[in-house]
This record gives C-alpha cells, sequence and structure tokens, in this order.
C-alpha cells in the first residue's frame, strides 16, 4: 500500500465516521475533530473544540425530525486527504455541501455552506 493509498483510506475512514456520527450524537460526532481543528462557514470561522460542539449542537437542536427523514447525500468523494460532500434535506436544504481536510485521523479543516429553502 502507497502512502497516499493509506492517506486516501484514512480520509474516507473519518469522513464515513462522520456521516454515520450524526445518527449517535453530538459525543461521537465530535471524536472527528481536535483543538486545532477548524469549520470555516460563511458567516464565521468555529475554531477548536469548544466552539465546534456548539456549531453542531445548534445545528443539531435546530434541525427537526423530517429534515433527517429528508437528507440524502448527493455527491461524495475523496482525494488524498480531501473529503467533499454534496447533500440535500429538502424541502428545508435544496443543497448544501462540506469539504474535509483531514490530517492525522481528524478534521483539521471543513468548510460547510448550505443553501437554504
Amino acid at each position: 500500500m502507497t502512502a497516499s493509498t493509506a492517506q486516501a483510506d484514512a480520509t474516507t475512514e473519518v469522513f464515513d465516521h462522520h456521516l454515520s456520527a450524526f445518527a449517535k450524537g453530538i459525543d461521537e460526532l465530535m471524536k472527528d475533530y481536535d483543538d486545532g481543528s477548524v469549520i470555516v462557514t460563511p458567516e464565521k470561522s468555529h475554531r477548536g473544540v469548544a466552539e465546534i460542539r456548539a456549531f453542531f449542537q445548534a445545528f443539531l437542536d435546530g434541525a427537526e425530525p423530517a429534515f433527517w427523514e429528508a437528507f440524502k447525500v448527493t455527491s461524495k468523494s475523496t482525494e488524498g486527504e480531501i473529503a467533499y460532500l454534496a447533500w440535500e434535506a429538502k424541502p428545508f436544504v435544496p443543497l448544501a455541501t462540506d469539504t474535509l481536510f483531514v490530517k492525522n485521523g481528524k478534521i483539521a479543516v471543513q468548510t460547510f455552506t448550505a443553501f437554504p429553502a
């Protein structure tokens, strides 16, 4: 296995865990981040586990059950340390994207943009 293949596998592992963690709650979701992690959104950057936890807690608290029933991944790919996701939860969110930069088994940088209905 080459170093780039190993990195791609590690990225896929973190990516898959991140997607499945939403159903398991905030503590499981936070396992993908550390104090050096940052999530960049159009509104602001959320740095470190405390700010990232608050960001996701607000997201989870604001999503009604019908949102999760409507959630659908429309595109998912990885390239080395980068993972890309496009998703929707119509009619709540017609399009959203996430890009993750995975380093040492954690999401080092994530971008998130949602286009609400």
